[in-house]
């Protein structure tokens, strides 16, 4: 019986590279906050929400837009990273999960996005309480809505690649901690003292996607025997 060196196993179907959508989204992720950065808060009058909408319909507009182009390349890593994980032999649930929280964030996007422009559209039209009500579905849909479900991608990358030791086990652990943190802010809806876990969850769970494209093995390796 003899053993071979470790020859890698090649996928030539595995996708795009994974860092290319993870940039992708970072870049407008990164665009979309600081367009969006001074925008109105929940805690925003209805006054002071039309006036913001008023005066800044084209940069709502605009944010709106990064918003929803930032949808497509999350869905693209997510079933990019599935394809991956499944041929370096993870064959639980979590990256399936994962997959279906990243559509899930991805549609809250895409919801949040058309709520901004449409409080951008309706502005001329005066109406304090349809703008508060559109700039809240915003904000809702962008937050919690998006964060939440994000998290469960997030904890279906780090959990597989904990157990299988895919990452470095602090980088693991950092995306694990960071998705569930990202899926407990489902309960800011309940008190804005859990607002902080939004930036958490979107920011930390952007920088844990970016490492993890750099980091996660291309291929899986075997020994012929």
């Amino acid at each position: 019986m003899t053993v071979t060196a470790p020859t890698p196993v090649r996928d030539r179907q595995g996708g795009p590279p994974l860092i290319v959508p993870a940039l992708v989204f970072t870049g407008l992720t990164v665009a979309g906050a600081v367009i969006g950065g001074g925008g109105p808060r929940p805690e925003s009058s209805a006054g002071e929400v039309l006036a913001y909408a008023t005066d800044h319909a084209g940069l709502m507009g605009l944010g709106a837009a990064l918003l929803v182009g930032s949808a497509f390349p999350l869905v693209v890593y997510a079933a990019t990273v599935l394809r991956r994980l499944r041929r370096l032999g993870v064959a639980a649930p979590g990256p399936l999960m994962g997959l279906a929280g990243a559509v899930l964030a991805a549609g809250s996007l895409m919801t949040s996005a058309l709520m901004s422009w449409a409080a951008a559209q309706t502005a001329s039209l005066g109406d304090p309480a349809l703008a508060r009500l559109l700039t809240t579905l915003w904000f809702a849909a962008g937050g919690v809505g998006f964060v939440a479900p994000f998290g469960l991608l997030l904890v279906g990358i780090a959990v597989p690649a904990l157990v299988l030791k895919l990452l470095p086990s602090p980088l693991a652990w950092a995306g694990l901690v960071v998705g569930v943190l990202a899926m407990l802010s489902t309960f800011a809806l309940l008190t804005s003292l859990l607002y902080p876990l939004l930036p958490v969850g979107r920011f930390g769970g952007v920088l844990f996607l970016v490492a993890v494209a750099v980091l996660l093995p291309r291929s899986a390796r075997r020994r012929e025997v």
